[in-house]
């Protein structure tokens, strides 16, 4: 079994699409490759394997890091064979593959899958590798082939497929049944909610009206109107509502536009009867833990619901229109942008943060003055929150003056620091005692794996092969549990306290703060108060400074005076001597 004695390296890769807890985890395909080299190459000393390790990445591409870098390797002649527990563990393409393969053998490497017994180096070997791939790829392809003619089979009957219902609508299941893959299943269709449809058309109006999903936006704010989560409307959560085709009544109109976008149409002119509303299946690609991506039109397959509509043919298509002409508004930042507070500061008003806003006007030094100003102030035209804007250059200012005088007189401080971090390491004792515990379990339960892969190896063949794949299995998800305890009382002791580190950086920064803080740049000021500093609130007439450690529900949003809520001056200039007052107890924040 031929890989050629020479100085290179043998190579180990693993992967695995997401962790689960269960099946063939990377730890079992490393070790059992591990055992496959020891039973085959007993001339190769452990220091000659190379480990590649991808988690959380898909079969179907071969854009991994560690995939990368054993290419790399293998390029710069580091490495002899590529040893992998299973061949869809490198690659489900069989283009992707065939090509590897082929470069592989240029660069005289082999390629071993040990569960399907596949040897490069044999050309038997190879020609079962190449058709294994051929059926994996044809697997992945009639799969996907079949998902489209599901979406086809549900475009004939226009049914609704679940999931959170457009505004307007409500879910209801049908007596009928839908039958997919030979298996029957529910049914739904949308109903049309009063109130909610109402809402719906009011915003198509005002964006005909306005051409604008900003003023849409403000509009809704003004009028205090929420999405039927009970949330503020966005310019975003406005645009998603325009562009579905749910609302479209199927019309003369809606199959003149279908018709000319070259989408893949479930139905006749005659369906298109100007009372049901669209229903589009394939619209979107779903993204784990993101947000999905409309597809481009032509991907999209249009059905005539069995839903009624709300917005003619006519209209939507006027809408989708006007929203590709316009250029996505967003605010703009200033164009010399010095404040130091963004991202710090919220209105004690509403809660919502405040951007700063610059002014065609300059101070005697030269320096562009700027304001503070609240989001939801500016968005509802100061119907929602009207607090007063602070004035930017006194406030960055007044809170870089209070932050230096830390360090002036600093021993009280300093002290309480140090207090607080005797207190942590004396707390500390317990939770090390219980982490070491686990950790033992944890290595003990990790070495009667490695036994027992030990004599899975050996007894592959025999009726005792899935006795002992089953408990390592078991044994996996044992040391699962044990790790997820350990994660959880290194999380106790770390996600409110500071380390050794982590103090004596904040020491050593406060002490020096105050003779070097004037000679930073702006970058290096914002990270400097970033170190110190967890919130700012303005309350219309003071700041409320929160350092670190503060929990959030220890920041509390004063109520401000009723002279100042809904009137007060919006002129920049309003604060110059405005009051302050800062939390400093390191004790009580942590």
């Amino acid at each position: 079994m031929g890989v050629t004695n020479d100085n290179r390296s043998i190579a180990i890769y693993s992967r695995k699409s997401k962790f689960t807890g269960k099946g063939e985890s990377i730890e079992n395909q490393i070790e059992l490759c591990k055992q496959y080299v020891k039973l085959h190459f007993p001339e190769v000393t452990e220091n000659d394997v190379l480990v590649y390790e991808d988690e959380g990445f898909s079969g179907g591409t071969l854009e991994r890091p560690q995939f990368k870098k054993l290419l790399a390797d293998a390029r710069g002649k580091k490495i002899s064979a590529v040893i992998c527990y299973r061949l869809d563990r490198v690659s489900r393409n069989i283009s992707d593959f065939a090509n590897l393969i082929t470069e592989l053998e240029n660069l005289k490497v082999s390629f071993i899958s040990i569960k399907e017994q596949f040897d490069t180096t044999s050309p038997m070997g190879r020609a079962m590798m190449y058709i294994s791939s051929i059926f994996s790829q044809l697997e992945r392809e009639t799969i996907a082939e079949r998902i489209r003619d599901n979406m086809h089979e549900l475009a004939k009957s226009g049914r609704w497929l679940g999931g959170n219902t457009p505004t307007g609508y409500k879910s209801t299941e049908l007596i009928e049944r839908v039958t997919l893959d030979g298996k029957v299943r529910k049914a739904f269709k949308l109903e049309i909610i009063d109130e909610e449809s109402a809402l719906v058309k009011l915003i198509f109006n005002k964006f005909l009206e306005t051409n604008a999903l900003t003023k849409t936006e403000t509009y809704l704010l003004q009028n205090r109107i929420t999405t039927k989560n009970n949330k503020k409307f966005t310019r975003f959560s406005v645009k998603a509502i325009l562009q579905n085709p749910v609302y479209m009544i199927a019309d003369g109109d809606a199959w003149e536009y279908f018709e000319k976008s070259g989408v893949d149409l479930y139905a006749s002119r005659e369906d298109f009867d100007g009372v049901c509303g669209i229903m589009a299946y394939n619209k979107t690609i779903q993204k784990l833990n993101k947000s999905n991506e409309i597809r481009d039109i032509g991907e999209w397959i249009i059905a005539v619901g069995k839903h009624d509509g709300m917005i003619s043919g006519a209209e939507w298509v006027k809408v989708q229109q006007m929203l590709d002409q316009n250029v996505a508004k967003s605010f703009r930042k200033p164009r010399s942008n010095t404040a130091l507070l963004s991202g710090l500061l919220v209105c004690g008003n509403c809660g919502e943060y405040m951007r700063p806003k610059t002014y065609n006007r300059k101070l005697e030094s030269g320096e562009k003055r700027f304001g503070y100003l609240c989001e939801t102030k500016e968005k509802s035209q100061t119907q929602l929150c009207n607090i007063k804007n602070p004035n930017g250059n006194t406030l960055d200012r007044m809170v870089c003056e209070e932050i230096k005088k830390l360090s002036n007189d600093s021993s009280d401080f300093i002290q309480q620091l140090e207090n607080v971090k005797k207190e942590i390491k004396g707390n500390s004792q317990e939770y090390d005692e219980r982490l070491n515990a686990l950790k033992r379990d944890f290595a003990e339960n990790e070495d009667t794996i490695k036994d027992l892969v030990i004599s899975l190896v050996k007894a592959e063949g025999t009726v005792t092969y899935e006795y002992i794949s089953k408990q390592i299995d078991e044994l996996h998800d044992k040391s699962v549990i044990i790790q997820k305890r350990i994660d959880e009382l290194n999380s106790l002791t770390q996600e409110h306290e500071l380390s050794d580190i982590e103090f004596d950086i904040i020491h050593d920064l406060l002490v020096s703060f105050g003779t070097s803080f004037d000679t930073m740049g702006i970058e290096e000021k914002r990270f400097a108060l970033r170190t110190f500093i967890k919130k700012i609130v303005w309350d219309g007439e003071t700041i409320h400074m929160y350092l670190f450690g503060t929990d959030d529900e220890d920041i509390e949003f004063p109520a401000p005076d009723d002279d100042n809520d809904g009137g007060g001056n919006s002129s920049p200039d309003n604060t110059e001597n405005g009051g302050f007052s800062e939390n400093t107890d390191p004790k009580e924040q942590l």
